[in-house]
């Protein structure tokens, strides 16, 4: 038995063929994410959404012309955002991404920003609700500004990405899977949180039916074939299924950006956002740490003169590797250039004539990473209720370094996922369950 899994991300859409029976991922297929539409305000980012259906159903044609029995097709989508239709599924609005930062514009009144007032109105026992997720890109947030701005017709639906393209392709009911549903959940009652929407104005819409991931929405047909099609579901909590995370493991991920997440069987109020996860459970988690971004701002300060010379470096990460590995230093660094829960102001302190080099500047910039990790478990759980690592991403998995000093300042077992998809290893765990051949994700993921 074979599914399509279908990666709806920020900057391609990218499918596999997922066999169930040698759980295995087969043929890929990518093409890029339409473009942004232009000439749009500054803090405005928008994509045509029927450009971006038109892509999905690209990618799955392309993978279909490779084997006739597909059973299926799971996907994962970019979470928040937004885009409203009416009642036909039909495009009210661009596809307002999770990028869109409007609510951060100054409110008419000229006193405070759209989301300064967003917070007041909701307060912070409501914040929590939402599991501190209401955010400038979130649903609620750019549905505020438009109810602000008078653009919002009361009776549309709003709709994440992948929602809206199987909605489109399939012409099924609209629905919305729980992980999906970023910013927008009661997590207590696990419902749309719709006092937190009468707060903001935007009560009138006709929220969609809320889904588990492995409840069919509708089939499309292709070639005479019915195949089956199912919810999109939240990009970070597949990527965690694809690393086979399970309870009682910490979980770190370093790429460009980077997360720290602990499974939980209910909802609890912490220093963290929560996140609703697979099988009823609930997701602990930090994200926006410092990583691979924070890194490059580094490396951009270090080339800057051989670029402006036209000089390009092959490679300068296979030395700043090397030496960091040998060094040892007592400058310090803070990788926070970006907001975060660190903070959004770095620095490079205790600079002496002999210690600022390369191989010492960004030794201490992994001992920063790891130092913070242990920071954000201590948030998500004082009482260190886990018992093993979950390390994974392309920066832990390729920089030995780094992986040695998170490692060294946990001090407990640890796994590393060897896998470089862990999104699409994740969507072959959802078919598993999808197919009936798991009663859940945790028997899925330790099937495959």
């Amino acid at each position: 038995m074979r599914f399509i899994g279908l990666d709806i991300g920020s900057s391609s859409i990218k499918g596999a063929v997922l066999n169930l029976d040698s759980l295995t991922i087969e043929s890929t297929a990518r093409v890029a994410c339409p473009e942004p539409i232009a000439n749009l305000p500054s803090r405005h980012f928008e994509l045509d959404p029927l450009a971006v259906v038109d892509a999905v159903e690209g990618v799955v044609v392309q993978l279909l012309n490779e084997f006739d029995d597909c059973a299926g097709i799971v996907s994962c989508t970019q979470m928040a955002g937004v885009v409203l239709t009416d009642a036909a599924g039909n495009p009210l609005t661009n596809y307002l991404s999770w990028r869109d930062q409007r609510v951060a514009e100054k409110h008419p009144s000229g006193e405070y920003s759209y989301y300064d007032l967003l917070q007041s109105r909701l307060g912070e026992t409501v914040m929590q609700q939402l599991g501190h997720e209401c955010k400038l890109g979130s649903s609620p947030s750019l549905l505020f500004w438009l109810a602000e701005q008078n653009c919002l017709p009361s009776d549309a639906t709003p709709l994440m990405l992948g929602d809206f393209v199987w909605r489109r392709l399939c012409g099924a009911e609209p629905v919305t899977e729980y992980t999906n549903a970023l910013g927008a959940l009661n997590l207590q009652t696990r419902d749309w949180h719709r006092e937190a929407f009468a707060l903001l104005g935007i009560a009138e819409l006709q929220w969609p039916r809320l889904c588990e991931a492995y409840q069919a929405v509708g089939a499309l047909t292709v070639r005479g074939r019915r195949i089956l099609c199912y919810p999109s579901v939240g990009d970070h909590q597949c990527a965690l299924a694809g690393t086979m995370l399970r309870s009682g493991e910490l979980s770190i991920n370093a790429s460009t950006g980077s997360q720290i997440s602990l499974l939980a069987t209910d909802y609890r109020v912490g220093d963290y956002q929560v996140r609703p996860y697979f099988d009823g459970q609930y997701l602990n988690t930090l994200t926006h740490l410092p990583a691979g971004r924070s890194l490059n701002v580094l490396v951009d300060l270090l080339t800057e003169l051989a670029r402006s010379q036209a000089i390009t470096l092959a490679d300068p990460w296979s030395y700043i590797a090397q030496a960091a590995a040998g060094a040892e230093t007592d400058l310090t660094a803070d990788l926070a250039f970006f907001a975060g829960p660190m903070g959004e102001r770095g620095s490079i302190g205790n600079i002496t004539v002999d210690n600022l080099h390369v191989g010492t500047l960004f030794r201490a910039a992994f001992q920063n990473m790891a130092d913070n990790y242990r920071e954000c478990s201590r948030r998500l759980s004082p009482q260190q209720q886990w018992s093993n690592l979950v390390l994974s991403g392309g920066l832990i998995q390729n920089c030995d370094v780094l992986r040695e000093l998170i490692i060294g300042e946990f001090a407990c077992p640890h796994r590393v996922c060897t896998t470089s998809e862990e999104t699409l290893t994740g969507l072959l765990v959802l078919a598993m369950v999808a197919s009936g051949r798991a009663g859940s994700v945790a028997a899925a993921s330790a099937a495959v």
